[in-house]
């Protein structure tokens, strides 16, 4: 299992910055989701942690820090599922997700027995396999969003970002994928660091939740610590109602008079 370090990291966007001073341990194995209103950091964060974008500070995957690897070392220690993926319309399923072996494919040679050995156990745990040959513009929203991770998980890397990962699913498809994410994690050892705008479900899900403001942490914790009524309030401009029950936090809006 792999941690993820980032301490004092400041990402600044044509001189404005956007993420201040940013400081998270994430240990191995663990669940974090960030949250916040629009603007507030979420997404750049996890760029840093991708070692997409330029930052000052320090950001640490285990022992090593992205700034210091090439793309390949990078992409074998940390698989993204960004909110908006390219998706090849005309390529089958089966050809989609094997892109995601890249990394272990010499440059110049092709796929080998073995990257096509974890393509088809991936497709056949995430229930792809009937779809194999189905090209991705067929797909629905949720068979999409799975092959999208199925493509990230074999990289077989510890790491895995999740940037919106329910973004244009129904509920019972936002359950199913982080349900599938969840048993993943807990199946492959993965470290997981995750961005997500329903707050509900953020809680039920992470292990820990962390605020974003303004490019800065306002509050971490459980999610019993972090989904307050004032907090929510205070950094997101809304009225709510924050219920406690066997299931976690439940976040509703409420309307004003």
């Amino acid at each position: 299992m792999t941690a993820v370090d980032l301490s004092g990291v400041s990402v600044a966007y044509n001189g404005s910055r956007v993420l201040r001073e940013f400081t998270l341990h994430v240990g191995s194995g663990r669940w974090v989701c960030l949250i916040g209103p629009n603007g507030s950091g979420k997404t750049t964060a996890l760029r840093a942690i991708a070692g997409v974008v330029g930052y000052q500070g320090t950001v640490r995957i285990g022992d090593a820090e992205p700034g210091a690897l090439g793309r390949r070392e990078i992409a074998r220690a940390v698989a993204v599922v960004p909110q908006v993926p390219v998706i090849p319309g005309a390529m089958p399923v089966s050809d989609y997700v094997l892109m995601g072996r890249t990394p272990h494919i010499p440059y110049l040679g092709t796929e080998n027995s073995r990257d096509r050995e974890v393509t088809g156990a991936v497709l056949a745990q995430l229930d792809l396999a009937p779809l194999a040959h189905r090209r991705m513009g067929s797909l629905s929203g949720g068979e999409l969003q799975r092959a999208v991770l199925a493509r990230a998980l074999v990289q077989e890397a510890p790491v895995l970002l999740l940037d919106e990962p329910t973004t244009g699913l129904d509920v019972g498809h936002q359950q199913q994928v982080l349900e599938l994410v969840d048993g993943l994690r807990v199946s492959r050892e993965l470290t997981v660091v995750s961005t997500m705008h329903d707050l509900t479900i953020a809680g039920q899900f992470a292990d820990e939740l962390v605020l974003l403001s303004g490019g800065r942490i306002a509050a971490s914790g459980t999610a019993r610590d972090v989904l307050t009524e004032p907090l929510i309030r205070e950094h997101y401009g809304a009225t709510v109602r924050v219920l406690h029950g066997e299931d976690g936090v439940v976040v509703i809006p409420v309307r004003t008079p």
